[in-house]
């Protein structure tokens, strides 16, 4: 498979959850602050470091189940920060599948433009080391925040989120490779 079609193949696993979840529990995440969503994402990434470092794990969501909320989450908080917390708080789940597939499409637009420049040097990475990077965004999102989303040299709030859901897909590629745990 190519890159790309593994891309697409992580994606699909995690847009069905969100999907199906957006029709029975509809948007409830519009709720959600940018702050809140940087929480549940830390909690998935401070869960998976925490079996990590224990090598143990005592509930039944695996870790690529987590790197998928992840996923979700970041696509989460990319359209959040298109729609705001002003607007309506039910959206229709196509055009949730569709504001989804647009942050995708984005967010594989990246990749491979970083694969052109990186030489898809994540496959040489360990899962480890994408959790760290998921958690060193999420501590960068939540100084942005705090310094009221101004930044001076640095991307903003949606290029964290963006790389957070590729680190995620590149995650879920390796473990269905079989090169990372599950």
């Amino acid at each position: 498979m190519t890159t790309n079609e593994q891309y697409d193949k992580a994606v699909a696993a995690a847009r069905d959850t969100f999907l199906k979840k957006t029709q029975d529990y509809g948007t409830s995440w519009r709720v959600y602050r940018t702050i809140s969503i940087a929480d549940q994402i830390y909690i998935k990434a401070k869960r998976i470091r925490t079996i990590q470092e224990k090598k143990l794990q005592k509930i039944g969501d695996d870790i690529k189940s987590e790197f998928e909320g992840i996923l979700n989450y970041a696509v989460i908080g990319l359209i959040q920060l298109d729609l705001g917390n002003d607007g309506a708080e039910q959206l229709a789940v196509a055009e949730v599948a569709k504001r989804y597939e647009s942050k995708i499409a984005d967010a594989k637009s990246l990749m491979n433009d970083k694969n052109h420049d990186y030489g898809e040097a994540w496959r040489e990475m360990s899962q480890e080391g994408f959790v760290d990077l998921i958690l060193a965004k999420i501590l960068r999102i939540k100084q942005i925040i705090s310094n009221e989303g101004n930044t001076i040299i640095s991307e903003g709030i949606d290029a964290n989120f963006f790389d957070i859901l590729n680190y995620a897909v590149f995650a879920l590629i390796l473990i269905d490779e079989g090169r990372q745990p599950k």
